[in-house]
């Protein structure tokens, strides 16, 4: 009777020892005898000691960071670049069967490809289009790891890190650039004033009397202001007669 009692109670804690718990957004690879049996779904499941073994996949889409890597553009300018790699397990058996680590190998293959891609591209280009080799990454370790059942979702190039002297002559070359603009935009100032007198000029040259209303609005303004002048008024007649005898003689 002791014997059937234990017999009993053994079997009850093997079998409460069996229920595993699997998360919704876990798979369970079950191995039996060291062969692939099945992938268990969210929920409680069997997986029997010591003659099986089951192991857990985090299916929801995981992000690595890609260290930081030494490259040396098309243009022999050695630059830092790191990036991050968004990707999810699309076939749980694969990513546990086809590969010891399928963190580790994606993030392997992503600094390689990293330091390929930016070292086939200048500096300008590197700066200037990072969503372009962002895109060239994804689709480089996208292929290699769709054999793990791995979907690389996304790639970002994230911080260029460029030598001290390089920041310095950039700088340079921005700073000169806006000066080169506000140059141009104070020339094309300074031509559409000289165009807007001239007009103004040849307007009051046409019209006549103009220049005496004109000149009488100048002493109205001068005559305002409180400081001492001493202004002299010659008619226009008198300026006329004078040019006149001077041209008689």
């Amino acid at each position: 009777m002791e014997f059937v009692v234990i017999l009993v109670t053994f079997f009850v804690l093997y079998f409460l020892g069996s229920l595993k718990v699997i998360k919704q957004y876990e798979r369970g690879i079950v191995l039996t005898l060291g062969r692939f049996t099945g992938t268990r779904q969210p929920g409680w499941r069997v997986v029997w000691p010591w003659f099986q073994q089951m192991t857990r996949v985090d299916v929801r889409s995981t992000p690595i960071d890609v260290p930081k890597q030494e490259v040396i553009t098309k243009d022999n300018v050695t630059v830092g670049v790191d990036a991050v790699v968004y990707f999810r397990v699309v076939v749980p058996e694969k990513a546990v069967l086809e590969t010891t680590n399928y963190i580790y190998a994606t993030s392997q293959f992503a600094q390689a490809a990293l330091r390929d891609v930016t070292g086939n591209v200048t500096l300008d280009d590197l700066l200037s289009k990072r969503d372009e080799i962002s895109n060239q990454i994804k689709a480089i370790v996208d292929k290699q790891t769709e054999p793990w059942g791995i979907d690389v979702e996304n790639v970002k190039v994230q911080n260029i890190e460029l030598p001290s002297d390089m920041k310095r002559a950039m700088a340079k070359e921005a700073e000169a650039d806006r000066q080169r603009r506000a140059t141009i935009i104070n020339a094309d100032g300074e031509k559409t004033a000289a165009q807007t007198l001239a007009e103004a000029a040849e307007t009051l040259s046409n019209s006549p009397g103009a220049i005496n209303l004109r000149t009488l609005n100048t002493l109205e303004r001068i005559s305002a202001e409180p400081s001492q002048k001493t202004m002299v008024l010659f008619p226009v007649e008198v300026l006329d007669a004078l040019r006149g005898k001077t041209r008689g003689q």
